[in-house]
């Protein structure tokens, strides 16, 4: 019988939405699973094949845990503001939701095609006022909320106690002292600028030579009116919080360092005939004695006042050029050190002395303080800048026994490790460390500080204010007014969503701000006493309405409130967070975050919103090239004897794995594979590639593999002659029941390709067999239709049955039935292994060569050759020989 999935998956994809299996019911009395993608954002190019990989994980583990007994909340969505679509209306004058509109149309086309099991009804679009409402109303709690050191929470600015010095500076004296306090807030930011344009440039848009991508201009460094969120505040709590988490090592690490926690002290150094102190933030307290010059970064904000009149042209324009340097090439060791004396000079506070305090681009502002003291005889980078400038490099621990020690204590040699401290006294300021530990010293060193009123013992983070403003047109517009008075005051709740205006062109306005700058009917405002203000014309960025979607799922029709409460309290947390690794530092900080805001004020009931995150692996694609570089399109390439050549020039190619992407011309459309082999092919070879969090290369031979197997199930399976009453045959119940309990144990770990293998390893079986019982059939439909769902539905409807499979009990094993286990089997060809397949272990060679040859993952091992010999060595090895 012919495997006719062109007309069978258009079928049940219509009865499903029809009948709305998927749709989710808030039934509190079920226990919950809560299946979770990072939903996409809706490119015009649609879909490629590494896109529904994780979807398609996602969609087997809900299927089996709606089979499970679970009550399975599995969503999608658009995360739909972006650049793309604002860029084209430029161009073309298409407005953007035109554009995003079309594009979330084909992404959904595309994701219904493959058969996923999403709950339609809770699709959300970032760009919908009736979502983005909410998101304004987030950033209204963050406005009205300030951090409590003491509590480590956040807290409404109503509950923020004013200091009563403060109070008696008057009224502008309270509104800075709470400004101060906000969690988001409205302050200078630095951001690239491209005169050009009148506009700010995205990190991504500006070139390694510090020109604008679009326009070829230079870009520069400039201070701008910006709104940022306060996440430093909560380093020390999204550090703890990584430890109650189910994440990768990998992922929690990148996390850790991005936050970048560190122990160490803040010091004052008095400048030398300027009556100011210059604070400075060092982990390494203990070695001030060692400290022969400082420097503060070119944007810090004393530098002005720190430049004597005779070094005023050379600095400013090496601030200058330093503006037009990115913060990784100002801070990579690897290049040459630069710097400019500012002509002062501090005090250092341990013995007296005059130190030069330089400007140099090394030194960041958002880390520390943007100053700091440099030991150049314990720090590489301070070493070779004082090398450079010919500045002092005095040691103060002493190495020991190392061959260069007599360089070290001459300094002429940088030691960056422990030692006993020299040079570590003064009888003038009372302290003296020499002879002591590292551990002592700090501890007698910040005691020291702190007993003079010049430094304490500080925690520091790297984690930096997160700038949350963007000068574009597509975006959630601010529920903000900044009226002429100089107060600034937020939409009412009653008033939002507030939205975008309609506008005739989208470019930057001549001021450098957003478009929105040009929409004088949306822009300015007069209240009832006839004050005038105008609204904020930047935009927030794109992380915006990804940091909460997963809440919005949970009650996305609710218009009065962000969600119901008893139903997040239900819901929450995220059981599984299925999506790339590339999102591993922002998006999850940024979300975690706004949860642990949240979950301060109340609003949702845990403290971290994703309990359990997974990454799939990369699908990666043949992509072919000449000699020199040039790319060319698979459907110019033919292959002869394991080589590859242009159809019209005959030259020889280099086949070559790469990412999908346009520009090497190896993107794979989901369309075109479903068109030739199926939705349910397509799923099965993106799961049978291999480990799902492992790169690996598409290869169209294996979606043709999974085909043939999924159309030798059918023509078995469908065939009533096939399927018998009575009792099952021994060995097909054997291995039924070991199949069941393999599919479940692999779906519930995540270990799909395995799985297939199993389903596969039976198929072969019942084959053979040539008869199964009607109840054999059914429970193989069962443990398919995760994988396959239209096969498995139409397989179900077959036997008889009236109603969807979906919500079928997943079967039972009988254990009495399992006396003997399986064995995974490393599979060799030629002595390279290059899978791993799992076998039953009473099985008979003949039966072994027959499941392992018609295994999809060996025909490419196989094409074109043949097999040789066959070594088959039970519980150990299966090795292959062929030629």
């Amino acid at each position: 019988m012919e495997y006719k999935f062109a007309e069978i998956e258009p079928k049940w994809q219509q009865y499903w939405e029809k009948n709305k299996t998927f749709k989710t019911v808030d039934d509190f009395s079920k226990q919950k699973y809560y299946i979770l993608d990072m939903f996409p954002y809706p490119s015009a190019a649609g879909l490629h094949v590494g896109h529904p990989e994780g979807y398609t994980a996602t969609d087997i583990l809900s299927r089996y845990k709606r089979m499970k007994g679970f009550n399975v909340l599995h969503p999608m969505g658009y995360d739909a503001f972006g650049l793309p679509a604002e860029q084209y209306a430029i161009q073309t004058g298409t407005h953007p939701a035109v554009t995003t509109g079309n594009n979330c149309d084909n992404f959904r086309r595309q994701i219904k095609a493959i058969g996923l099991s999403y709950d339609w009804d809770r699709e959300i679009n970032t760009t919908d006022p009736k979502y983005f409402k909410w998101t304004q109303w987030i950033f209204k709690q963050l406005y009205n909320t300030w951090f409590d050191e003491e509590l480590q929470k956040g807290r409404p600015i109503s509950e923020l106690v004013i200091p009563e010095e403060v109070k008696a500076n008057g009224e502008e004296a309270v509104k800075a002292y709470i400004s101060e306090k906000r969690l988001a807030y409205y302050d200078n930011a630095q951001v690239w600028w491209c005169d050009s344009c009148k506009t700010v440039c995205a990190n991504e848009e500006v070139l390694t030579d510090g020109s604008h991508e679009k326009c070829g201009n230079p870009v520069i460094r400039k201070n701008l009116k910006q709104w940022l969120l306060r996440i430093p505040h909560y380093g020390e709590r999204l550090l703890n919080g990584l430890d109650t988490l189910d994440w990768p090592a990998g992922v929690k690490d990148m996390q850790r360092n991005w936050i970048g926690k560190s122990t160490g002290a803040e010091v004052d150094f008095e400048i030398d005939g300027l009556g100011k102190k210059l604070r400075v933030y060092t982990t390494r307290p203990d070695t001030l004695f060692g400290a022969t010059y400082m420097v503060v970064a070119p944007e810090h904000a004393l530098v002005g006042e720190l430049v004597t009149d005779d070094k005023k042209e050379v600095v400013e324009a090496y601030i200058k050029a330093a503006a037009l340097k990115s913060d990784l090439d100002r801070t990579d060791l690897a290049k040459e050190k630069t710097g400019v004396f500012t002509g002062r000079y501090a005090i250092n506070p341990v013995n007296n002395t005059k130190i030069p305090v330089w400007v140099a681009d090394y030194v960041l502002t958002g880390y520390g303080t943007g100053a700091i003291m440099a030991v150049p005889a314990h720090d590489t980078r301070d070493f070779e800048f004082a090398k450079e400038f010919d500045i002092p490099v005095i040691c103060i621990l002493d190495p020991k026994e190392v061959e260069n020690r007599d360089e070290v204590l001459t300094g002429n040699a940088c030691w960056t490790e422990d030692g006993a401290y020299i040079n570590s006294a003064s009888a003038e300021t009372g302290i003296d460390i020499n002879g002591l530990n590292k551990a002592a010293g700090m501890a007698r060193i910040i005691d020291w500080l702190e007993e003079k009123g010049i430094g304490k013992a500080t925690v520091n983070f790297k984690l930096r204010d997160w700038l949350f403003s963007r000068q574009r047109y597509w975006g959630e517009p601010f529920p903000v007014i900044h009226w002429e008075d100089g107060e600034v005051t937020l939409v009412e709740d009653e008033n939002l969503p507030l939205e975008l205006p309609d506008l005739e062109e989208y470019k930057p306005s001549e001021t450098g701000e957003s478009p929105l700058a040009n929409a004088e009917d949306w822009l300015i405002v007069t209240d009832k006493n006839g004050r005038k203000g105008r609204r904020e014309t930047n935009t927030m960025p794109q992380w915006a309405g990804s940091c909460w979607y997963y809440l919005r799922y949970i009650d996305p029709m609710n218009a009065d409130s962000i969600f119901d409460v008893k139903k997040e309290q239900y819901w929450m947390p995220v059981d599984l967070y299925v999506g790339g690794a590339e999102h591993a530092v922002l998006h999850l900080l940024y979300s975690r975050f706004w949860h642990k805001v949240l979950f301060d004020l109340g609003i949702v009931s845990t403290d971290e919103p994703f309990q359990k995150l997974y990454n799939q692996g990369m699908i990666l694609a043949f992509a072919y090239e000449t000699l020199t570089g040039a790319k060319v399109t698979s459907d110019l390439v033919e292959e002869k004897d394991g080589k590859y050549f242009h159809t019209q020039t005959g030259e020889e190619l280099r086949q070559i794995v790469a990412k999908m992407s346009k520009s090497l011309k190896n993107v794979v459309n989901p369309d075109d594979v479903i068109e030739r082999y199926g939705a349910d092919s397509l799923r099965l070879y993106e799961m049978f590639m291999g480990p799902l969090d492992e790169r690996k290369p598409w290869a169209e031979n294996g979606v043709k593999g999974v085909f043939n197997f999924l159309a030798r199930v059918y023509r078995f399976f469908s065939n009533t002659e096939n399927i018998v009453e009575g009792e099952e045959d021994p060995e097909v119940a054997k291995l039924l029941h070991q199949t069941i309990r393999k599919v479940g144990s692999d779906i519930e770990n995540m270990k799909f390709n395995t799985g297939i293998s199993a389903l596969m390893v039976f198929n072969n079986l019942a084959i053979k067999k040539g008869k199964v019982t009607k109840a054999t059939a059914e429970t193989f439909a069962k443990i398919l239709a995760p994988y396959a769902p239209h096969l498995g539905e139409e397989l179900w409807s077959i036997y008889g049955n009236a109603e969807t499979l979906a919500y079928e009990p997943w079967p039972l094993v009988d254990e009495s039935l399992l006396t003997e286990d399986t064995h995974e089997y490393p599979v060799s060809f030629n002595g390279k292994m290059r899978f791993k397949m799992e076998l039953p272990l009473d099985m008979q060679q003949a039966e072994v060569e027959k499941a392992v040859l018609s295994d999809p993952r060996a025909e490419k091992w196989i094409e074109g050759k043949s097999v040789r010999k066959f070594i088959y060595v039970p519980k150990k090895i299966i090795n292959i020989a062929v030629g």
